[in-house]
C-alpha cells in the first residue's frame, strides 16, 4: 500500500495549482478527523481526501475527472474502497459507484464544504479560520454571489448522507481545517489589515 508521502508526491505531480492543492489538503484533514470520530482506518480516509481532484487540473471535464485518476491509482496500488470514493464523489458516476459506504459519504460531504470554509474564513479581516463560527459560514451560503463555485445543494446533501446537523459538520471541519491553518495559510495576517486601511 502506498503511503502519505506516496499519495502526496502523486497528488503534486499532477496539482500545480497552489489553491487546490490547499483544497484537496482541507478535505485530506477533514477526513482524518473524520475517521478518527467513526474509529475507522485514519490513513486510508485521509488518502482518498488528498488524492480526491488529483487529476481534475489536467482532467477538468466531468466525464474524464475521477475515471482517469483511478486509473493512475489502480497501477499504483492503491486500496480499492479509496478508489471507489473518489469515484463516488463524481455525480457522473453515481449508478456505478452509489455513495452506500462511509468513507464515499464522508469524502462528498467534507468536498464542497471546505471549500466554503476557506472563503468564508479569507473574507474576516484577519483572514484567519481561527475561532471562525459555522454561524458565520451558514450566513455566508445564503449569500448568492459569495464563493459561486461552492454548491450549496452539495453542502446541505452532504451533511443528510452522513446523517449530522449540518451547523455540527461546518464547525467539525472548521476544528479539522483549524489543525493545520498555516499549510492551509488561513492562520491570519496583520499586514493584510494594513492593506484594508490603504484601500
Amino acid at each position: 500500500m502506498p503511503t502519505r508521502n506516496d499519495a502526496y508526491t502523486l497528488m503534486t505531480e499532477h496539482v500545480k495549482n497552489e489553491n487546490l492543492q490547499k483544497h484537496m489538503l482541507s478535505v485530506e484533514v477533514a477526513m482524518r478527523f473524520y475517521a478518527r470520530k467513526y474509529q475507522q482506518d485514519e490513513e486510508l480516509w485521509a488518502m482518498a481526501g488528498l488524492l480526491h481532484d488529483c487529476d481534475y487540473e489536467e482532467y477538468p471535464d466531468l466525464h474524464e475527472h475521477t475515471q482517469v485518476s483511478a486509473r493512475w491509482l489502480r497501477e499504483a496500488g492503491y486500496d480499492e474502497r479509496i478508489i471507489y470514493a473518489i469515484l463516488a464523489h463524481n455525480d457522473l458516476n453515481l449508478e456505478t459507484h452509489p455513495r452506500t459506504d462511509l468513507l464515499s459519504k464522508a469524502l462528498y460531504a467534507c468536498d464542497e464544504i471546505t471549500g466554503m470554509v476557506t472563503a468564508t474564513a479569507l473574507v474576516r479581516p484577519n483572514k484567519s479560520i481561527i475561532g471562525l463560527e459555522a454561524s458565520s459560514v451558514r450566513k455566508k451560503m445564503k449569500a448568492k454571489g459569495f464563493a459561486a463555485g461552492v454548491n450549496r445543494e452539495d453542502l446541505f446533501k452532504g451533511a443528510e448522507l452522513l446523517e449530522v446537523d449540518l451547523n455540527e459538520h461546518i464547525a467539525f471541519v472548521i476544528q479539522a481545517m483549524s489543525s493545520i491553518a498555516d499549510t492551509l495559510g488561513l492562520a491570519g495576517t496583520q499586514e493584510r489589515e494594513q492593506d484594508t486601511v490603504a484601500s
